[in-house]
């Protein structure tokens, strides 16, 4: 089944609109949920909506509020709110054009995939793409559909372009309130040396595909094995404790880095073992593949 585009429309930059279809570049439904179910009967668990002391009421009694105070709302009708939603619009323009590194993380939202949305939309397509690939700029723009409007960030991606959702100002909070009681001081050497070493021997090029969700799996792996037991009993699953590191809570940073250290190393010494002959043969046994009499 084809994916179904998230977005139609055409991005503008001046006087050029590109036709292109918007996909998004995640799965929704890759996550393993739940429903709350009557255990007695195995029916699923429905929820009415209720007011205390009174009960539960019909939908066409209920509107929204805004909470200005504990118990006080602020009372909106669903005409008052379509008022002033944004119209949705098929153009997404390009205000503004930011270096690569100067959007924070914290900032970024959703990710999207941009194709053009026919043959006639490929050249002008490309060039966008390739001339903020060289210009190593990010796009800006507002995408508005669905009665909001969307601060979207636009860069290249292989053959096309990946557009990200961005949080606005007031939906970031400031780190610096949580790490005003951290100290100023600065670490030693040695330690800084060593956690640089373990840093470098662990570095490598980034591949999603190598980091796995072991509790999802572990949680499938119950899931199917139930739906295959035929009286339905409860399956308990062992699950493997991290190993404790020692029974103090006080740990030797300087040993435990050079413990981390000493380990990564290790196999690489073993890749070409020397031969030994004399009196070092006599201390240490041979392997048993090479014990001949």
């Amino acid at each position: 089944m084809a994916a179904r585009a998230y977005w139609q429309g055409q991005i503008r930059l001046a006087l050029v609109s590109i036709p292109v279809e918007v996909y998004s570049a995640v799965k929704t439904g890759a996550k393993i949920s739940f429903n709350q179910i009557h255990e007695p009967s195995g029916q699923r668990i429905a929820y009415e909506k209720v007011v205390p002391g009174i009960g539960p009421v019909d939908r066409d009694e209920i509107i929204k509020g805004y909470e200005i105070s504990k118990g006080n709302y602020v009372l909106l009708d669903e005409e008052e709110i379509e008022a002033v939603k944004i119209e949705s619009k098929k153009t997404l323009e390009l205000v503004q054009f930011v270096e690569t590194h100067e959007i924070d993380p914290l900032y970024f939202e959703k990710p999207y995939y941009i194709a053009p949305a026919d043959d006639l939309a490929e050249e002008a397509f490309i060039v966008l793409r390739e001339a903020l690939r060289q210009a190593k700029k990010i796009a800006l723009g507002q995408l508005s559909m669905r009665g909001r409007e969307q601060l979207v960030a636009i860069k290249p991606c292989g053959k096309g372009l990946l557009m990200e959702t961005l949080r606005y100002a007031d939906e970031v909070r400031a780190g610096q309130s949580f790490f005003h009681e951290i100290g100023d001081e600065k670490p030693a050497k040695a330690l800084l040396d060593l956690a640089k070493t373990l840093i470098d021997q662990k570095t490598a090029p980034f591949d999603a595909g190598l980091f796995k969700d072991h509790y999802a799996d572990a949680l499938m792996r119950l899931i199917e094995k139930k739906a295959k037991a035929k009286d339905g009993k409860r399956i308990l699953e062992d699950v493997e404790e991290p190993g404790s590191a020692g029974k103090s809570n006080v740990i030797d940073l300087m040993a435990a880095l050079k413990k981390s250290v000493g380990d990564k190393e290790k196999p690489a010494a073993k890749k070409a073992p020397a031969k030994k002959s004399g009196a070092a043969d006599k201390a240490t046994p041979a392997p048993r593949s090479r014990k001949r009499a």
